[in-house]
């Protein structure tokens, strides 16, 4: 998770999985009994993402990253 997300650096059971429109979802439980449903990528229940890995930091977002924001910019520019 990012060093700045309210969860971060804490171990929490994963009670269960889910999957919605933004995709499959990890269901962490915290102490007081609160599921907070995250993204596998934000846990190190997943392998590191080579780019971020390769990039050792320096990269502000991956290739993917970019091209999904530049595919919203072309459709955001042609309802206009």
């Amino acid at each position: 998770m990012h060093p700045f997300h309210p969860l971060f650096g804490q171990q929490l059971p994963c009670v269960g999985e889910r999957a919605n429109s933004q995709g499959k979802r990890l269901l962490l439980q915290t102490e007081d009994a609160t599921v907070w449903p995250v993204p596998p990528q934000w846990t190190d229940l997943v392998s590191p993402d080579p780019e971020v890995v390769m990039g050792n930091g320096r990269s502000l977002l991956r290739v993917a990253d970019l091209m999904e924001l530049a595919a919203l910019v072309e459709r955001l520019s042609r309802t206009r």
